[in-house]
């Protein structure tokens, strides 16, 4: 029983039904590939379906438009695929439960993936129509945008003679995005030496705890605490003050995720801690090491909390005592790891001079991680590794050689995977223009401008097509990727009603 039959745009919304009852999660794209072949076929369109499951369908103009320059329309057809624990569906072979109430459909314990199944309806509609009036098409679908735009890589665009190109993926009307940051994932690796640790010395584990975190390409203007770096320079607070030696550190979980927690085990020689008996005891005098240790971190407590006070009110650091492990780095190996973790750079490089507001250049230090080796006699490793961002292609070189130089400098290398180009910012873009008058003509105001800290697939069109003038937009959708996802009916009517009047212009 179709639930979306009876609300306007009909055709947009049929498609949209068809294609949520179709099982289209990432890495499982073979079934909605095969539709949109399926369709081409029927509706007697030149199409090309590659390896990858990406199929572009091709359009001629109406009449008036046949020789009126390509457009692309450009979507991705995989979806974030989640349910609730105790949803029945099965998101591989079953479709969605749609829901529709007050104006806004979402669906029964899963994700909705109107992110980005809305820019697939959208395109079919069009492809569909006798009546619209449009310019020659090349309606693109790509695969596996959600984990990390691989379809888009891989696609041959030699067959696509289009530059100017409407891409559908945004989730707020009203917004119109001109330019992302492009990245890479940035992994330096110091070597460090081990040695056995002296019995008498003492363990302790330092901790950096309750950092807000957040997404590095949303967030990182915040200028939150990274809790590793945090942890860098109270550990070289101690290496200051202390004979101390590192057995591990590490800190964070993804790249792109400012860390909100970060733990070095320290060893302390037998000198600095001989008159400690019992460490952590509430007898140990006033005067001892372990009371100067406790007294550092107090201090650094107070420092740490009155810098972040507005960005990370609960971020503590504590010292417990722990087991001694059996291997410790060497001072020398000691000393570097401290001086790459001092030094590594981190946070908010550039802010862009063109958008208001948006950051041009970043870099985030996600992981610190300890590879120790099965054997003593080998080198083990330290890794930094961080997400590098930058809507200007050479700052993210710049920034990429000067980690290969912190690391030549260490004794390491740097190792660079998962670069993806930026979508530059075009002071000069008709298609820009266009849309921001047709906007002011139906909406009575002006659209917002916008740029994300982020990677969009239209970095990777406008890298492989020269002179690509694109932007992207779409009708408002709340909590995408998530079993509360939603999609605004009267938003889609306004946003369907925009792009036709887009189309009808680029005559």
């Amino acid at each position: 029983m179709s639930i979306l039959s009876s609300i306007e745009p009909q055709n947009v919304f049929h498609y949209f039904e068809e294609i949520c009852s179709i099982p289209h999660g990432s890495g499982h794209t073979d079934a909605i590939s095969n539709y949109l072949a399926a369709f081409a076929k029927a509706h007697k369109l030149k199409y090309i379906k590659d390896a990858s499951n990406n199929v572009i369908i091709f359009k001629p103009g109406t009449s008036g438009y046949e020789t009126s320059a390509p457009v692309m329309l450009q979507g991705h057809i995989d979806m974030v695929a989640v349910k609730e624990k105790d949803c029945p569906i099965n998101m591989d072979t079953d479709g969605l439960k749609l829901k529709l109430e007050n104006g806004i459909i979402s669906a029964e314990g899963t994700t909705l993936g109107g992110d980005d199944g809305i820019a697939v309806a959208f395109a079919l509609a069009i492809l569909d129509s006798h009546d619209i009036p449009h310019p020659p098409l090349e309606a693109v679908f790509t695969v596996d945008e959600e984990i990390g735009m691989l379809g888009a890589a891989a696609l041959d665009c030699t067959p696509l003679s289009s530059r100017i190109m409407l891409n559908l993926d945004s989730e707020d009307e009203g917004y119109l995005l001109v330019s992302c940051a492009g990245g890479a994932t940035a992994d330096v690796q110091i070597p460090v030496k081990w040695e056995n640790t002296n019995e008498k010395a003492s363990a302790y584990k330092l901790s950096v705890a309750h950092a807000c975190g957040g997404h590095s390409g949303v967030e990182i203007n915040k200028q939150s605490a990274n809790a590793s770096k945090v942890l860098g320079r109270v550990l070289n607070a101690l290496a200051n003050d202390f004979d101390m030696k590192l057995s591990t550190l590490s800190g964070g979980l993804k790249d792109n995720a400012i860390p909100t927690d970060a733990e070095a085990v320290v060893i302390f020689s037998d000198t600095d801690m001989s008159d400690i008996n019992t460490p952590g005891h509430a007898d140990i005098p006033a005067n001892s090491a372990h009371a100067s240790l406790q007294d550092l971190i107090s201090k650094w407590n107070q420092i740490i909390r009155h810098e972040c006070t507005h960005t990370d009110p609960d971020i503590c650091i504590t010292l417990e005592p722990v087991d001694l492990p059996t291997a410790t780095m060497t001072d020398t190996s000691t000393h570097t790891v401290i001086d790459v973790l001092m030094t590594y750079p981190n946070g908010v490089r550039k802010m862009s001079k063109d958008i208001a507001g948006l950051v041009q250049t970043s870099l985030n230090l996600g992981i610190l991680s300890t590879i120790k080796p099965d054997d003593q006699s080998t080198n083990g490793m330290v890794s930094f590794k961080s997400s590098v961002r930058s809507s200007i292609g050479s700052e993210k070189d710049a920034l990429l050689n000067s980690l290969k130089s912190l690391a030549t400098l260490a004794g390491g290398t740097l190792t660079v995977t998962g670069d993806y180009p930026a979508w530059e910012y075009r002071e000069d873009s008709p298609l820009r223009d266009l849309m921001v008058k047709i906007f002011k003509q139906q909406y009575g105001k002006e659209p917002v401008i916008q740029a994300l800290h982020a990677g969009v697939e239209c970095g990777i069109f406008a890298s492989k097509l020269p002179g690509l003038d694109c932007v992207s937009f779409g009708p408002d959708m709340d909590d995408i990727h998530t079993t509360n996802e939603s999609m605004n009916v009267e938003s889609v009517r306004r946003t369907w009603k925009y792009t036709l009047k887009i189309l009808k212009e680029l005559k």
